[in-house]
């Protein structure tokens, strides 16, 4: 299946009301500096190590060229404030020859959650799996997230058990290889 962007601006799709409050929409230009503020959030939530200085920098060519394959979705409080994002990405699924969207990240501040944002972004990342011709979208989170597990158990989504790896690739020209 190929993930179609043609038929319609996956950027463009009109807000998702949440269940109780708030709505969710792509982010747009404007909301780097907040976008980014909810990114160091979450990764000081996960215990995870601080992100570089300049993540605004980098991130908005990719979030934002004309052929961009990253979404970033934000839910908005009822007064408007971003108080939470899902960023996705097109990936193909080797073992079953087919595009899915993978969600890289979901997180909302603490202050948000309880009110039905959380169901509202993953309606809109649903929304946007579609929009972009694939039936299934993937994603990952920590075991010790006992929160999230319950959230995603109750939306239906299945567990796979797997570790995720990554490997520092050190700097040399394109092609080189390394021994």
């Amino acid at each position: 299946m190929m993930v179609s962007m043609e038929a319609e601006n996956p950027r463009e799709h009109p807000p998702v009301p949440a269940r109780r409050a708030g709505s969710v929409r792509p982010a747009r230009p404007e909301d780097l500096p907040r976008l980014v503020e909810l990114v160091h959030e979450h990764v000081a939530y996960e215990k995870a190590a601080p992100r570089p200085a300049g993540l605004a920098d980098r991130l908005g060519p990719h979030l934002f060229a004309p052929d961009a394959r990253l979404w970033v979705l934000l839910a908005e409080a009822p007064d408007g404030t971003v108080a939470g994002y899902a960023a996705c990405s097109a990936e193909f699924a080797f073992w079953d020859a087919r595009h899915y969207l993978h969600m890289d990240c979901l997180y909302l501040a603490e202050e948000a959650r309880g009110h039905g944002l959380g169901a509202a972004l993953m309606e809109g990342v649903a929304g946007l799996a579609r929009e972009l011709g694939v039936d299934q979208v993937q994603w990952q989170t920590p075991d010790w997230n006992e929160g999230a597990v319950r959230f995603y158990d109750r939306l239906g989504a299945t567990g796979a058990h797997k570790r995720r790896y990554t490997l520092a690739v050190p700097a040399g020209q394109p092609g080189e290889a390394r021994h």
